[in-house]
């Protein structure tokens, strides 16, 4: 590790958002779930009497690396949870992962600590690649298990390349399912996007999100709902979220919540009117958004966490993420 590299402790989601944003956007593994704004909010709803317990690294060409971590007894963890994040990680600078990862076991060996929890760390993820290895050598034991899969696409210029490389069942099952709909006299699918009116339309949408599904309303406690809220403001007021209904005869029956970051846009949830699944309104809401999406010049298209069926319809292919588990071996153990 280098004299220059020194390690600050993380205290603040604010001190060094300009800094973090900007190394956010060299890393890899860069998505919405990693920006500062995100992690704030997610603490201020979800902290539970955890302790910030972080890092960073800073060089003379400024900050290389975060751990954004939280203590919760003998427990070190990312901030945040499966729950609310669809992927975490440490951001790194490309080319300074031998330094960072020798700055978390060296700063792990001054801690009093019995597990680092780090979840929903994508496949190609560096922390899979590096950190592994390294602990094993310190006399660390390391588990990592598969936690869930995100499946996504690579969009073509067009929609009809889309098309085209959809499997031949798929492609005409789209196909059909959009003549049906545009069969329709009275239908039109519209977005949302100012931070008012997305104030002013989350009602309906958790409204269209609870109707679809019965585990998704059980998912939306309370606590979730805040969280969930405040999310949607503050990426509104960041010109990340767009929020698309889907209206047959006057009535919203369809609705798709997106964010559009660095090249990606990312599906977060969605919902619809059952009575209207003759006109599979909440896939064709998707696949219209997916079109858009292709329109914009957007590079690929995120339907994040969950095997649900409709996203391989839309030819969504999986990447895995995974959780990762650093721990003390027991005394005795050859781990």
């Amino acid at each position: 590790m280098r004299d220059t590299l020194t390690a600050t402790p993380l205290n603040s989601f604010q001190e060094i958002q300009a800094e973090w944003l900007g190394l956010l956007a060299q890393c890899p593994v860069n998505t919405v779930f990693l920006m500062p704004q995100w992690q704030e909010i997610w603490w201020d709803a979800f902290r539970n009497g955890r302790e910030m317990a972080g890092f960073y690294l800073r060089q003379p060409e400024g900050v290389t690396a975060i751990a954004s971590l939280a203590r919760q007894g003998r427990a070190l963890s990312f901030v945040g949870n499966s729950e609310t994040f669809d992927y975490n990680d440490f951001m790194i600078r490309p080319g300074g992962e031998a330094d960072f990862f020798a700055a978390l076991l060296g700063w792990l060996e001054q801690e009093n600590w019995e597990a680092l929890e780090l979840p929903s760390l994508i496949e190609t993820s560096p922390t899979l690649e590096y950190l592994p290895e390294l602990a094993r050598q310190q006399g660390y034991a390391v588990e990592i298990s598969p936690e869930d899969v995100t499946p996504g696409l690579a969009l073509p210029p067009t929609w009809e390349e889309y098309l085209a490389g959809l499997s031949k069942k798929n492609r005409h099952e789209l196909r059909r399912k959009l003549r049906r709909l545009e069969s329709v006299e009275n239908w039109r699918w519209y977005s949302v996007r100012e931070p008012a009116a997305v104030s002013d339309r989350l009602d309906d949408f958790l409204t269209l999100m609870r109707q679809s599904d019965p585990e998704k309303a059980a998912y939306m406690t309370p606590e979730r709902e805040a969280f969930f809220r405040r999310v949607a403001q503050r990426t509104a007021e960041l010109d990340l979220l767009r929020l698309y209904f889907l209206e047959l005869d006057g009535q919203d029956v369809a609705a798709s919540l997106c964010f559009d970051y660095n090249g990606t846009r990312f599906l977060y949830n969605s919902g619809y009117n059952p009575e209207y699944g003759y006109y599979s309104v909440g896939l064709l809401l998707n696949a219209l958004c997916l079109r858009e999406a292709i329109e914009l010049g957007q590079g690929y298209f995120d339907f994040l966490r969950g095997p649900e069926s409709y996203k391989y319809h839309l030819g969504g292919q999986d990447r895995n993420i995974y959780r990762m588990v650093v721990s003390k071996p027991m005394a005795g153990s050859n781990s």
